[in-house]
């Protein structure tokens, strides 16, 4: 085992003097309490590294002891329904108020083990050789990606401890290897599969604004950035109640203690809408806040998107949340600062950008080495400083994701909510996207898309000029657009999460709701051109249902849809034939 001696130590990180080889990335234990850290420069007889619990006694001359292996996790069953902190160490358990630094969580869960397996059969890299049941989800006993042998022994079905020995094999060489429901695998190393697959279809959130205009493909990865206020948290919650997921990995990485306090109280009590039963139960939490160790910090992050790969491996699509992606980049500049390096840009790492690119990148769908197809989509949620998105980790991570929800600072103080700014955010899966909802049944889907968005942008031209010569000076003509487009933000683009029918808007609903609204629309400018005035068209009752088409229209109601659009024709008729809108 190769050892060194502490000669300089700030904060989480320490330089020591080596006896014997060691390597960039490899675990450590640090000191009388065997803190958990990691080399992360080597300069001849010297180490640098980094320490990912509190270093508060550590002084120099105390012993560092190289592990031979880079930093890594368990990964097993057990994670399913638990709080965690950065290293995976439950954070919620009735036998533990705190630990002392060196723990080392154990999870002690017993889970129902089937074999599906028998004595003689070979088993390849990331194989299944049994399934556990939890919670509706079916989970697989998997053979570590590194290892593959034939199976000499393997249990009888019953209650096991994940760490408890099932199977035994022995590999090409003669070695023997027992095998657990939990195996290890290192933070930083991403998953092998057999091929990354392009995406087909969209991860549905049932929010409207984004299904419908700013879709992320499952597989994919968006960024939400927005400032203090914007509703980053109460929008990602949503997201891993109602995304069509079936893990949800949700990572507080150094947000305020009182903040990650909210959410580790919400989530436990929210509802799963597909069993009834909590939320929780197909969830990870991994929470990391600001006053914990900053190392930590950095490391939660490749600590959610494992533990996503791990899950993705079974053939399940994840959902990664992580909140924020800013405080991550704060910590590495920190790290970055004690190690003297050159600073870049806002005192930024030089090697941000790549930094991001590799977390990101991590977000695939795939065929993985079992044959199974699997998805992990990252969405991170960026806090920029004043909401400005020039700065550093918005601008780098707008290059590597692939949808862009940008939150705005107007929009919330009015309690317009997702406030998502239609003009500023993106989406670049536009075209897979088109070809999914025409198999859905709505082949105009990309038309009244870029109609929607065409009418927004008009609607905010409008706007200023309206506020500085008077809406009724406008054209008649332009008007009507100022009509629709208010029309459209509050039928299809508000969305009450609050509201037992609108909380959940399903892709079917969204067809129906947007036919309706470009019918009135297509009606309205005809109405218009047949020499009818906007204030008439303006006063039609069936503009009221219209407005509240969220809250008033059920799933899978088509009577209510078709009496909408009788009305719709009914009522803009009268005014073309110069008769009372409102008579029936």
């Amino acid at each position: 085992m190769s050892t060194a001696a502490i000669h300089w130590i700030g904060g989480p990180v320490l330089r020591a003097q080596v006896t014997g080889p060691f390597h960039v990335h490899e675990a450590i234990s640090v000191g009388p309490n065997a803190l958990l850290g990691e080399v992360i420069q080597l300069d001849g007889g010297q180490l640098v590294a980094q320490v990912y619990e509190d270093t508060t006694g550590l002084k120099p001359g105390d012993g560092v002891k190289g592990t031979g292996m880079p930093l890594s996790v368990p990964l097993g069953p057990g994670l399913l329904g638990r709080i965690l902190d950065g290293l995976l160490r439950p954070l919620a358990d009735e036998s533990v108020h705190f630990y002392t630094p060196g723990t080392v969580g154990r999870r002690r869960d017993r889970f129902h083990f089937i074999p599906t397996v028998e004595k003689g059969d070979k088993l390849e890299k990331g194989a299944f050789f049994g399934q556990i049941q939890r919670q509706g989800l079916t989970l697989r006993g998997m053979v570590p990606p590194r290892m593959s042998g034939t199976l000499e022994s393997v249990v009888s079905e019953g209650e096991y401890e994940e760490s408890d020995t099932v199977c035994v094999i022995r590999d090409a060489s003669g070695h023997r290897h027992e095998l657990s429901m939990v195996h290890e695998w290192p933070v930083r190393r991403p998953r092998p599969v057999q091929q990354r697959i392009s995406p087909e279809a969209p991860m549905v959130t049932g929010q409207r604004i984004l299904d419908t205009l700013f879709p992320v493909a499952r597989g994919s990865r968006a960024a939400l950035p927005g400032g203090f206020g914007t509703g980053k948290t109460v929008l990602q919650e949503s997201l891993a109640k109602w995304c069509d997921a079936d893990v949800i990995v949700y990572v507080g990485c150094g947000e305020r203690g009182n903040e990650m306090a909210e959410v580790l109280d919400e989530f436990p009590g929210l509802e799963d809408p597909r069993t009834g039963r909590p939320l929780m139960e197909r969830t990870v939490i991994i929470a990391n806040t600001s006053n914990m160790p900053v190392a930590a910090r950095e490391a939660s992050i490749y600590t959610a998107i494992t533990v996503a790969e791990y899950f993705r491996d079974m053939g399940l699509h994840v959902a990664l949340m992580a909140d924020s992606t800013s405080r991550w980049a704060e910590a590495l500049r920190e790290v970055s600062g004690r190690l003297g390096e050159l600073p870049g840009e806002s005192g930024y790492p030089a090697y941000l950008a790549s930094r991001l690119a590799e977390f990101y990148e991590r977000a695939a769908r795939v065929r993985t080495l079992a044959g199974e197809e699997g998805s992990v989509t990252i969405i991170g949620a960026v806090s920029p400083p004043a909401g400005d998105f020039s700065e550093p980790v918005t601008s780098h991570t707008k290059r590597y994701v692939r949808s862009f929800w940008a939150l705005d600072r107007g929009r919330a103080q009015a309690r317009f909510y997702p406030a998502i700014d239609p003009l500023v955010s993106y989406a670049e899966d536009v075209d897979v996207m088109a070809r999914w909802w025409q198999i859905q049944g709505n082949p105009d889907w990309r038309d009244h898309r870029q109609r929607i968005l065409a009418l927004l942008e008009q609607h905010e031209k409008l706007e200023r000029m309206a506020r500085i010569v008077g809406k009724d000076a406008l054209p008649d003509k332009q008007q009507l657009a100022l009509l629709c487009a208010e029309l459209i933000n509050e039928g299809f683009l508000y969305q009450s999460s609050f509201s037992s029918i609108d909380r959940y808007c399903s892709p079917e609903r969204q067809s129906a709701m947007l036919r309706l609204l470009m019918h009135f629309i297509d009606r309205a400018e005809g109405t218009l051109k047949s020499g009818a005035s906007p204030e008439a068209i303006g006063a039609v009752s069936v503009l009221r249902r219209l407005r509240r088409l969220g809250e008033e229209l059920a799933e899978d109601d088509s009577h209510e849809v078709a009496r909408i659009w009788a009305a719709i024709d009914r009522q803009l008729s009268d005014i073309e034939a110069g008769g009372d809108s409102d008579a029936r």
